[in-house]
Order: structure tokens, then C-alpha cells, then sequence
């Protein structure tokens, strides 16, 4: 253990060690020999203890008894916590504490939840059925002309001050409901992609038609005022955009968005489906046949979604899978997965020749397997082959495996300019209900892929199923460039848009899917944090067990200064949030649909992970109807188990209302201000007030909410007497005293402060910046929270984080309890801030003995002092973070980084326990990672000649499609240049961190520590009424060579392959969505495809085709 008798213990073997060798004088020989040598090992060891220092274990506690009693009373006179808990004590006679019912509170969410949604279904019906109506009565013209919005090209002007054509002037205002966009309410415009001419008869017809669908718009937007962006997304690739925008383009000029491409399109386009990507890598696709056949893959698994299954398939002389992990089964293609194939495909290398029957084979084996096991999506089956030509006899694989009954689709890409198997291609795509596309340019692939979405929803068009769709939660990080939207996450409604011609009908014509987005943010308003108590939260959850919204849920990371979304930011499972339920029975249970309650024993953090919490949570959850969503709550014991109630009157609210120092909860719904446009201006407070006296009686309120705020005002309004009394004292204020604050249940929040913006340390504290400490719609403060966990009366003192603090300060906090029969609730919390410098001051005078003590009998230093260079004398609180030291630096430093010896025996003598915390949310360095570890090690030359090829496979490129698509070249060339730089980004993992916490209950006090030729003594001490522990440690003995600093730095957690292999595989219990629409026996499979055409000169022709021979 190293750790030796206490120097307090004054050697007691000297008075007694002849006791104790004349009481064994009658023993045999050997036990006096023993005892013998026992007494001179232990004389030596008190030679060895009175020749170094000496600390008194009482002499420290006496100090931190005297720093206990000056902070308390510190604390308790600047933020009048005693005056705070005396007037909650006055009122317990006429208030109510009840318990809260999680299971009525969370059906009663769920239902509000459910006719919120239930009124943007709405909209979107209206939009879809206006939509096909117009297209109805629509006669198509070839030679159309019609000059629409253009949202790109709107309020502008050419080198003369005209107007562009699609231009024009489009009204735009300032909105408040639309993130203070400028918009225009009044009509919609469109987008176009760049790769798509803005022109073409497709476009002016589609365009033409769904100007109807601007009165739908406006309508529903006047019906339902919480609505936010609706759209139309044609299959021919424009976007009808409600209310109009300005689009912004990226920094290189273009617009990549693509409707067709968005999640919510392609959901409500097809059923749910399982996919196999079989693609050749044999020579013949080498250069630039094989980067067109990367793009072509990357394109399909940006088609897919949580509901679909895939797996992908190389094939040359031999089949293999991208991925190993995956052989033989389907995988789900959610966005985790769908990273994971491109970074393998990314690496895939051409050679040998190509053989597609077996792997053919094997994509069939591995959908029939799926089927029969009840695996994957249960519904519409495609094999995608990619290749630049077939010349085996494959007919047999047909007959064995797909006909009659051609359950699986086959959808075939023939890549590059060669057309002399173009017959063969198209004959497998026709003979199996699939699709045939030519494939010759990058700038043809989005076109040609998109088609199978169109043949996959042929029997849900022929059948007229309008199935409503809801999206897992995403950001549109393409959207962010237009202003259109900011950093929220949101999830969509949509619906496919069919035609009803009768003399189409068998093709199956989808004419694009309409839909309207939800904020989250919004969704979650309706289940108020105040029901729900300081600790208690609640979440929502998907049908595939992902997290939709969740407090703890962190989709953003940081990468420069720039916050980005994680690649895998809504694949998030809820076991992976709520980890403490380790047999996922919670999950199971809200995949499927249920309603129920269980309870947990949790271990969770506060203040970004660095300090550890241990709840006894209650989950209570139920489903939302019509949707394919889950609700949860949780209600933590003691905390959210109870919610208390008063009354009074409006005009006594009223007035302690309208004070200076009040302010309420800016992110919580006090009043709906959404509704009216008028009230969108108002804040909440300014809204509080309009209702309550009467000048906007429409105001749409939470009763319960405001009478709870109203009694909170009135209990707490002699707190501004008292603050200000104190204030105006100036003569006697202590230096550094610098806020009082409160919070109630309710949100209402007082605050004071001492000191003026230009004498302050702490700037930011309780200002709008300062999100961790003031009430939002996620948490309650963190002073809050923490003063929740401690005894009411208690002062808990703790340093904000580096990142959050403006300065060194210190926060003291408190809890205010009411009491009704035997059931307690928190009322709220009470502090101070301050400076550091007022701690420090009073602790350095405090611990340090006086010049006049008797020093006679003490051979170390006398008198003892924490400022002198014998002592290091630390305030740590009880998570060990510092407060106090004398190297200035350590405040806010975990105490193991700058002292391991002593943490490590802290941790030995069970004063702190390690509690480990896992973040499976977590961004770790991505090591360098190669998939083909067969491939020869290159030459300088064979660089070289490698370089050059890929510069002549672009420059092809360009000179093929500058008339089209030629700014993508810009993107695609720097996502080259970031390929490179793969090794310094930052990729999804797990990590493991620990925490530590104070345990009050072991008692040992001091301690002696060997270090190699000197010993370490040190004492520590509970710093009374508070958090805190004072720690004097003798500081001649450097112990850094034999204990390492202990660090709260985050492990990565590192999977052996097999482990990782089959945490990728397994599939998690989901459910699946109720419909599914894979055959119509009316459907026309002789409309499967033709060559993709494309206009060049000759010269140019022969120019790029000489390339093409050269570079392959």
C-alpha cells in the first residue's frame, strides 16, 4: 500500500513496547524472538516518521471548521438564503404537494404531441390532393413559356440593371416566426439545381402546374400558424419553396440541393426496401469508369434511409464483400452504416476479369435468406449492378433464383462510353421488372439513379396509396447556406404526389412528394420541464429505436471553430443515450410500440461530464398515435417525485411581477406568442403580463404554469428589499461579493447584482450567453441542479468550467424546500457568486498558525502556515476539482492531475470513489485505415503516374460536362484534396471517462505516503456545511517519479475485430413501417429504360476519347 502509520499517532510503540514484551516474558522462545524483532522494526519506522514533518490532524480541522463557519456565513448573508427558506416555510399552510403521476402525464403529452402532428398531416393532405388535381386538368406543352420565381435569380440584376430572366423583384420581409428570414408569405418560388436546366419543358410545365399550390400554402399557413416551411419536390428535380426565400449558393457559385436526394422524399417515393450493390472491379474499369462507378454507388446509399437494408458487392475473378463483417446478410442503412460503405468503397481497386454470375448468385442468396428468416425491410427486394458490360450466360441465375414470380428487381448501370453490351445490360433489367440506364459522365449519374425510386413506386402510384411518412430527425446542412434554416433539428411529414390520368396509369407516374418540416424544439414544448422537475426530462424516440430528441442528445461537434454535425448525429440509439438500461428492456418496449413504466438506478453527469450524479429514475412511456414515434418521460425520485402549488391573487402577482430584478424562463411557454403574428414580437414576460391584465385576453396561456409563477413572485419579492439594503451598505460589502441569484420551479428568476459590468469578473454570468445557468427548454440551471443534489441549507461551492467562466469565480449554491405532512418538494435555489479572491483571502488568513504560538517542542516548522514553502495546502471540492492553491493556474484543475500521489491515496482509503462514465456520442482522431492491405507498396513513379492519371481523368471530366455541371468540379476536387487528409479528421467512437466523488463516510483523516527516499505526509480534512475538503500536504517530497497524475482525459473504448464485427452486424429489435407496396399486377415492366443521350462536338468527342484510351 506505501502507505505508512500517521505522524499524529506520536509513535505510541515507545510508551508501550515494554508493556508489551513483559506481558509475553511466559511465552515459548520463538514468540519473544518475534516479538523481538517486531519492537525493533517499529522503533526504526518512529525514527524514520520523527525525522520528518509533522502535520497536526487537529490543527487542520480546527482550520476547516473556521473557513467552514466565515463561508457559510459568507454565503447565507449575500444571497439571504435563511430569509429565502423562511418564507417558503410561512406559506406551507396554504399550499398543495402532490405526487406526479407519470403515466396520465405522459399519455396527456403524447396527445397533444399527436394533435399537433395531426394538424401538419393535414396541411400536407391539402397540399397533395390540390397538387394532383392541377396535374389532372394540366395539358402538357412542349413549347411552353413561362417565366416563374426563380429563387435563385430573384432581386437581381445584369450588367445594365435589368432584371434576370426568372428573376425579377420578389417582396421580402423580415419574419419572426421564420428565424427572422426575410421571406415572403404571400407566395412560393422555386430552386433549381445547377446540373438541371432551369428551362427545360419538364421544369416550365412542373412549374406552371403548381402555381396552384400557392393559395394551398397561404391557407394553410392561416389555419395552422405553427407551421413552418412547406414544399413540393418534383421528380424532374425543381423545389416549389413556401414561404418564398432568396437562395444563397455556396462559396463556388452552385446549388447542389437536390429535393430528390432529401430523406423525405425518398421515404414517401417508395416503400421500405432491401438493396444489394453488385459492382465490377475488373481491368476494364479502371480510370474513369471506375470513379463514375464510386459516384454511382455513393448516389444509390444516398437513397436510402433507417427503413432500408443493403450490403455491397465487388466482384472481378472472385466475389467478395466490401465489407467482410457483412458477408451474407443486409445490414440497416442508417447514416452510420452509409459512412461506413462510402469510406470502403472509396478504396476499391480494379483487377482481373469480370465474372458476374456468381456474384449474382450470391446477392440472391443473401435477399432470399433475409425473407426467410423475417429479416430486413419484408418488402421491395432490388439487386443494383454496375458494370461496363456482361458477356456470360446468365439466364440460368434467372430461372434458379427470381422467375416466375421476378420478386427481385434488378436495376442495371452500364458505365462509360461503350455500347457493345448495352443489349445484354438492358435485357437483365427488363426481364426482372428492373430499369436500364447508361451511365457515361459523372453529370449523368444523379438522373439515371434516381429512376429506380420511380420504378419502385409504381405499385404504390397505380394502387393510389397516399402513405404519410415522418423522417428521423436531420439537419439540412444544405439548407444552412440558404438562411432557410439554422442548426435545429427537425423532422419531416411528407407524401408522394401521383398522377391520376387514366392513360398513365399503368406506368405509374409519381409526380414529386409535398411535405412540411417540424422543429423539435417545438414538439418538445409541449411537455413543460416545470412538470417535470429539476432532474426530470423528456424524449422522443423512433420506430428503429433512434433518438429523435433527447436532452443529452449531441449532434454538433466542433472542428476549428465550426460546429458541424457528427456524421452519425441521428442514428443515435437510445441504449447508447439511456446506457444504464444494459438489457434494453426500456428501448424494446418503446420500439414496440407500448405503453408502460419501469425504474432505473442511473450514474449521470452534470457540467459537461466532469462531475457524476446517482438518480433513481423513474421512465414512463407511451406511443404517439399515427406516427411512427415513442414518448418518454422520466420523474427522478425525491426530486420529480412531488410538485407543490399556491395561490394568490393576480393583482398581488402582478405587482412583484413587474420588478427589475424578475425575469422568467425565455425558452419555456408561459403564453403561445406563435400564433398571431402580432404576438410574435412580445417576449414571454411581456406576454405574461398583456394576458393577465386583460390586453390580450385571446393570449393562448399555461394556467397552472402562470398561477405557479404568480405565487413564486409574491414569496420571493422581499428578496429584492433584502439585496438592495445590503447593496446600499457600501461600507459594509466584502470585496468580490459580485451576484445573488434565485430560481424557482417555475422559471422565475431573481438576481442582483453587487457590483457594476466594468468591476465584474464574472460578465457573462446569468446574462443570454450563459445558456448552462439559466432555464432552458432542456435543462434547468446548473446551479440549480447541483444545489438539488445537496442538503437544503448547505452551501455547495464549485468554479464554472475554463470555457464557461469569464474570469475566476465561484458559485455558491443552495436548495429551498417546502414541507407539507411527510411529503417534500424543491421550491428552488439560492446562491451568490463571486470572485475567487474572496475564498482565497479568507482562507490564507485563516490557515496559518499565530506568530506567538508555542513552537518549544516542535523540532519541524513552527509555526505552521498553508503560505509557506514546508506546506501545500489545497480547498478541493467534492467531485476533486480545485478551488484554492497557491500556484494560481490549479483553480479548476482536477487535484490527480497535479498531485497523483496523493489522489491515489485518497482513492486507496475509499475517501473518493472512481465511477466510470461512457460516451457513446463521442469524436475520436480516425487512425490511418486502408481496406485493401493486399495492394503492393507504390513506387515514387508509379505515384507519379498515379497523380497524373487522376488530373487527366478530371480534366476528361470537365471538358465532358463544363456545359452543364461544370461548378461541381470545384467540390469534387476539394473533397479529393479532404480524402487526403483523412487521417487528422475526427470520426464517430466510443469513449469511456471517469469521474470521482468525495464518499463522507470514511473518516481517516491523514496519511504517509513513500516515495522512493523521502515520505509524503499529508492530512485532509471536511471543510463543515459545505462541499468542500481542505488538504495540507508536506511539500519537500517530490512523489512524481513513482505516481503518475491521475487525468479525467476519455478513453477511446477499442473493439477487437471480432467484437466490433458483431456490434456492426447486429440488428436491433425495430419495427417496421405498417405498409408496404412492392407489386401491382397492373404495373408495365416493358418501360424499363433506354441509353442516355448526350450532345458533344466531333472534335471534342475524339479529343475526350483519346483521354479516355490513354488514362485507362
Amino acid at each position: 500500500m506505501q502507505i505508512a502509520a500517521a505522524a499524529g499517532m506520536n509513535c505510541w510503540s515507545r510508551g508501550n513496547a515494554g508493556n508489551a514484551s513483559k506481558s509475553d516474558r511466559s511465552g515459548p522462545s520463538r514468540g519473544r524472538l518475534m516479538m523481538l524483532m517486531w519492537i525493533i522494526l517499529f522503533n526504526s519506522m518512529c525514527l524514520m516518521v520523527e525525522g520528518q514533518m509533522k502535520i497536526s490532524p487537529e490543527l487542520v480541522q480546527q482550520w476547516a471548521a473556521t473557513f467552514g463557519k466565515e463561508l457559510s456565513a459568507l454565503s447565507a448573508r449575500y444571497s439571504g438564503s435563511k430569509l429565502l427558506q423562511k418564507k417558503y416555510k410561512e406559506v406551507e399552510g396554504v399550499i398543495k404537494i402532490e405526487e406526479v403521476d407519470g403515466e396520465e402525464l405522459v399519455k396527456k403529452f403524447a396527445e397533444e404531441m399527436e394533435e399537433m402532428l395531426g394538424r401538419k398531416m393535414k396541411s400536407v393532405k391539402r397540399l397533395a390532393e390540390s397538387a394532383e388535381d392541377a396535374d389532372l386538368y394540366h395539358e402538357y406543352n412542349e413549347t411552353l413559356e413561362f417565366e416563374y420565381y426563380n429563387s435563385l435569380l430573384i432581386n437581381t440584376v445584369d450588367e445594365d440593371g435589368n432584371p434576370l430572366p426568372l428573376g425579377g423583384d420578389f417582396a421580402l420581409v423580415e419574419n419572426e416566426h421564420f428565424n427572422k428570414l426575410r421571406v415572403s408569405t404571400e407566395m412560393s418560388n422555386i430552386q433549381v439545381p445547377t446540373n438541371v436546366y432551369n428551362r427545360d419543358p419538364d421544369i416550365l410545365n412542373g412549374a406552371y402546374m403548381t402555381e396552384a399550390l400557392n393559395d394551398v400554402f397561404v391557407d394553410n399557413f392561416q389555419k395552422d400558424p405553427t407551421l413552418t416551411w412547406q414544399y413540393f419536390g418534383s421528380a424532374t428535380g425543381f423545389f416549389r419553396l413556401y414561404p418564398g426565400i432568396q437562395w444563397i449558393p455556396d462559396e463556388n457559385g452552385v446549388v447542389t440541393f437536390d429535393c430528390r436526394n432529401r430523406n423525405w422524399y425518398i421515404q414517401a417515393a417508395t416503400s421500405p426496401k432491401d438493396i444489394v450493390i453488385v459492382v465490377d472491379v475488373s481491368g476494364s474499369m479502371k480510370g474513369l469508369r471506375l470513379t463514375i462507378a464510386k459516384h454511382t454507388i455513393n448516389t444509390i446509399l444516398d437513397t436510402l434511409g433507417e427503413n432500408d437494408f443493403v450490403n455491397i458487392i465487388a466482384y472481378s475473378d472472385y466475389v467478395r464483400y466490401v465489407e467482410p463483417c457483412f458477408k451474407g446478410t443486409l445490414v440497416q442503412a442508417d447514416l452510420d452504416n452509409r459512412e461506413h460503405f462510402k469510406l470502403l468503397v472509396e478504396e476499391l481497386h480494379v483487377k482481373g476479369e469480370g465474372k458476374v454470375k456468381n456474384a449474382m448468385k450470391e446477392s440472391f442468396r443473401i435477399l432470399n435468406e433475409a425473407a426467410a428468416l423475417g429479416q430486413g425491410s419484408l418488402c421491395n427486394q432490388a439487386i443494383m449492378l454496375i458494370t461496363d458490360g456482361a458477356m456470360e450466360d446468365y439466364k440460368d441465375v434467372f430461372e434458379e433464383f427470381n422467375w416466375p414470380e421476378r420478386r427481385v428487381r434488378v436495376f442495371t448501370y452500364l458505365i462509360g462510353r461503350e455500347m457493345t453490351f448495352a443489349e445484354h445490360v438492358k435485357w437483365i433489367a427488363c426481364n426482372n421488372k428492373g430499369y436500364y440506364t447508361h451511365v457515361s459522365t459523372l453529370a449523368d449519374v444523379q438522373e439515371n439513379v434516381m429512376e429506380y425510386l420511380h420504378v419502385l413506386s409504381r405499385p404504390m402510384v397505380i394502387n393510389h396509396d397516399h402513405d404519410i411518412i415522418w423522417t428521423e430527425a436531420y439537419m439540412d446542412s444544405v439548407l444552412f447556406t440558404t438562411q432557410a434554416q439554422s442548426l435545429l433539428l427537425m423532422t419531416s411529414v411528407a407524401m408522394p404526389v401521383f398522377s391520376k390520368k387514366k392513360e398513365t396509369l399503368s406506368h405509374g407516374i409519381l409526380l414529386g412528394v409535398v411535405g412540411t418540416d417540424v422543429a423539435l424544439k417545438e414538439l418538445m414544448r409541449l411537455a413543460p420541464r416545470y412538470k417535470l422537475g429539476v432532474h426530470g426530462y423528456a424524449y422522443l424516440l423512433t420506430n428503429n429505436g433512434y433518438i429523435l430528441s433527447h436532452p443529452d442528445l449531441r449532434p454538433l461537434y466542433k472542428e476549428g471553430k465550426k460546429l458541424k454535425p457528427k456524421p452519425n448525429y441521428n442514428s443515435v440509439d437510445l441504449s447508447e443515450v439511456e446506457w444504464e438500461d444494459t438489457e434494453e428492456k426500456l428501448r424494446t418496449a418503446m420500439v414496440k410500440g407500448e405503453t408502460g413504466t419501469m425504474s432505473l438506478d442511473v450514474r449521470t453527469s452534470v457540467d459537461k461530464g466532469r462531475r457524476v450524479m446517482f438518480l433513481k429514475n423513474d421512465y414512463f412511456y407511451t406511443t404517439i398515435n399515427e406516427t411512427p414515434f415513442s414518448l418518454g418521460i422520466v420523474l427522478t425520485r425525491g426530486y420529480g417525485q412531488y410538485i407543490f402549488s399556491g395561490n394568490v391573487s393576480v393583482e398581488e402577482g402582478l405587482h412583484d411581477l413587474l420588478t427589475p430584478d424578475l425575469t422568467i424562463a425565455s425558452e419555456w411557454t408561459y403564453c403561445e406568442i406563435d400564433i398571431d403574428p402580432d404576438h410574435r414580437k412580445l417576449t414571454q414576460l411581456q406576454a405574461v403580463v398583456k394576458y393577465l391584465t386583460g390586453k390580450e385576453p385571446d393570449l393562448d396561456c399555461d394556467a397552472q404554469l402562470l398561477q405557479q409563477t404568480l405565487f413564486d413572485a409574491v414569496v420571493t419579492a422581499p428578496m429584492e428589499a433584502y439585496w438592495t439594503a445590503l447593496m446600499l451598505n457600501a461600507s459594509g460589502m466584502d470585496d468580490g461579493i459580485e451576484t445573488a441569484f434565485l430560481g424557482t420551479r417555475s422559471g422565475l428568476m431573481r438576481f442582483q447584482r453587487y457590483a457594476g459590468i466594468e468591476k465584474r469578473t464574472g460578465k457573462s454570468f446569468l446574462t443570454s450567453t450563459d445558456k448552462e445557468n439559466m432555464f432552458t427548454l432542456d435543462h434547468f440551471p446548473l446551479w440549480y441542479r447541483r444545489a438539488a443534489e445537496y442538503p437544503a441549507g448547505k452551501f455547495l461551492y464549485y468554479l464554472p468550467r475554463q470555457d464557461t467562466r469569464a474570469g475566476r469565480i465561484v458559485v455558491s449554491t443552495t436548495s429551498v424546500t417546502v414541507t407539507v405532512g411527510k411529503k417534500m418538494a424543491i421550491a428552488g435555489a439560492i446562491g451568490v457568486q463571486m470572485t475567487l479572491d474572496v475564498l482565497e483571502s479568507k482562507f490564507w488568513a485563516i490557515a496559518a498558525q499565530p506568530n506567538d504560538t508555542d513552537c518549544s517542542d516542535v523540532e519541524w516548522a513552527c509555526p505552521l502556515r498553508c503560505d509557506s514553502y514546508d506546506l501545500e495546502c489545497y480547498v478541493i471540492d467534492n467531485n476533486g476539482f480545485v478551488l484554492i492553491s497557491k500556484q494560481r493556474n490549479d483553480a479548476g484543475r482536477f487535484f490527480g492531475e497535479i498531485d497523483g500521489s496523493v489522489m491515489t491515496t485518497l482513492i486507496r482509503m475509499g475517501m473518493f470513489k472512481r465511477v466510470s462514465l461512457f460516451d457513446y456520442q463521442a469524436m475520436c482522431k480516425m487512425t490511418h485505415h486502408s481496406v485493401s492491405s493486399a495492394r503492393p507498396l507504390l513506387s515514387p513513379f508509379y505515384g507519379l503516374a498515379s497523380a497524373l492519371k487522376w488530373f487527366l481523368s478530371n480534366f476528361l471530366l470537365f471538358l465532358l460536362e463544363f456545359n452543364i455541371c461544370g461548378y461541381w468540379h470545384t467540390e469534387h476536387f476539394a473533397e479529393a484534396s479532404a480524402h487526403k487528409k483523412r487521417g487528422d479528421i475526427l470520426q464517430p467512437c466510443d469513449t469511456e471517462y471517469p469521474s470521482f466523488v468525495y464518499e463522507p463516510s470514511v473518516k481517516e483523516t491523514n496519511s504517509i505516503i513513500k516515495c522512493g527516499r523521502c515520505q509524503k505526509m499529508f492530512v485532509v480534512q471536511q471543510v463543515p456545511e459545505t462541499n468542500l475538503l481542505m488538504l495540507v500536504v508536506q511539500a519537500d517530497c517530490d512523489c512524481s517519479r513513482q505516481y503518475s497524475p491521475i487525468t479525467l482525459e476519455p478513453r477511446e473504448v477499442k473493439y477487437i475485430a471480432s467484437v466490433k464485427c458483431d456490434r456492426m452486424r447486429s440488428q436491433k429489435i425495430r419495427r417496421r413501417p405498417e405498409s408496404c407496396h412492392a407489386y401491382h399486377e397492373q404495373e408495365n415492366a416493358n418501360d424499363c429504360g433506354g441509353a442516355s443521350a448526350i450532345s458533344l462536338s466531333a472534335s471534342l468527342f475524339l479529343t475526350c476519347l483519346s483521354f479516355s484510351k490513354f488514362i485507362s
